[in-house]
């Protein structure tokens, strides 16, 4: 029963890092990767479809990614999504590829980027230490019920909070690497 408890937390506590990891992924830095366009859809005959899923998608250079289209027509759409979407970029269609140049970061943005990307990771913390207050409600509940006996109880507490401090630190890491990052010009 304790180990579930404690295997439960430290699966949802890695969940809450890949999510944070996955949202900082998605706050541009001044270099072109490719992976900042996957949460984009294109109109793909009525159905809203990944763009990794209707174009090949690379980088031409360390500003630029450059957006194959394996359908020629679909090269309008794709240029339009990436154009609407919330990423604040101005795609270009040379021929039959969708250029993507990264616009250079002012000093001003990179401040606003550091800000949203600090909020992000406190909500990761936060997270987190739901993840530990639930937990230790379980245990507490399981002395109640008699199930456990209190050193067990107490010990376990001691993994989640070692389990915690972990987790927390990892998210510390992810946002000193975030903003070395963002700060790099």
């Amino acid at each position: 029963m304790i180990a579930d408890v404690k295997k439960s937390a430290e699966q949802k506590m890695q969940k809450s890092l890949e999510a944070l990891k996955t949202d900082l992924s998605k706050v541009r830095t001044g270099r072109a990767h490719t992976g900042i366009l996957d949460h984009v859809t294109v109109d793909y005959y009525g159905t809203p479809t990944p763009i990794s899923q209707v174009a090949n998608v690379n980088l031409l250079d360390a500003r630029t990614i450059s957006v194959t289209p394996w359908e020629k027509k679909m090269g309008a759409a794709i240029e339009k999504a990436i154009r609407e979407s919330d990423l604040g970029l101005n795609p270009s269609t040379v021929g039959e590829i969708v250029r993507v140049p990264m616009p250079a970061l002012t000093e001003e943005r990179r401040r606003d980027l550091i800000k949203v990307v600090r909020h992000e990771t406190e909500n990761a913390r936060v997270a987190v230490r739901n993840i530990r207050r639930d937990a230790n409600a379980g245990l507490k509940e399981m002395l109640k019920e008699k199930t456990v006996a209190e050193d067990a109880e107490r010990r376990a507490e001691e993994d989640i909070q070692k389990l915690t401090d972990r987790y927390i630190a990892e998210i510390d890491k992810a946002l000193q690497n975030k903003e070395a990052d963002l700060l790099a010009v």
